[in-house]
């Protein structure tokens, strides 16, 4: 069975000194890329010599090597998340030249292996595949409705009360919808269904 992939609790960073050239990685984790550019944007210090970067977000992702040889940094900064099992997560490593060219396979190293090491080092939370649902309940079930999906490990995100009862949308994890559609057919009497939002 595949491990299960995980993103960072929070942002981190590690840097190291590599043949008289600063290398600085900071993470974050990320849900969009447009998160990741503005993460990009936030962090990245003009005055350095290249600002390397790479995400990935599920099937997507995106590296850039900011002026350094071709492959030599945006690519082994992903496979560095890539090989930490880590996703939703944007890693940018800075460098700051110290004089000594490390060549191809050197800036490679010095890339891959800085952003590796910021990851291994950080804080990181398993991903939780989640399923988006919605249901409709009587004003007389809704408290009960919300303790049953709390219990579940439900997140309300949107109540509308209408004339008639209450619209409740919510989401929790994908291995608990079978569960959570018992629980709410069960305390509505058959009344209630839960349908599955895309």
């Amino acid at each position: 069975m595949n491990e299960p992939l995980h993103t960072l609790a929070q942002a981190s960073q590690h840097a190291q000194d590599i043949r008289k050239s600063r290398f600085l990685a900071q993470a974050a984790p990320v849900e969009s890329p447009e998160q990741a550019l503005a993460f990009l944007r936030e962090i990245a210090d003009p005055a350095a010599t290249h600002n390397c970067w790479a995400w990935r977000i599920g099937q997507d992702y995106r590296f850039n090597d900011d002026g350094e040889p071709g492959g030599t940094a945006g690519r082994p900064i992903l496979q560095a998340i890539e090989g930490q099992g880590m996703d939703h997560v944007m890693v940018v490593v800075t460098r700051w030249y110290g004089g000594i060219k490390l060549g191809a396979g050197g800036l490679a190293r010095a890339y891959g292996g800085t952003a590796a090491e910021c990851l291994r080092l950080a804080e990181r939370v398993p991903l939780i595949a989640m399923a988006h649902l919605a249901t409709r309940c009587d004003f007389a079930e809704h408290a009960l409705f919300r303790a049953r999906l709390k219990e579940l490990g439900a997140e309300i995100e949107q109540e509308h009360f209408e004339a008639d009862g209450v619209s409740l949308r919510f989401r929790l994890p994908q291995d608990r919808v079978d569960e959570v559609r018992q629980r709410i057919t069960d305390l509505s009497r058959g009344r209630s269904e839960v349908c599955v939002l895309e």
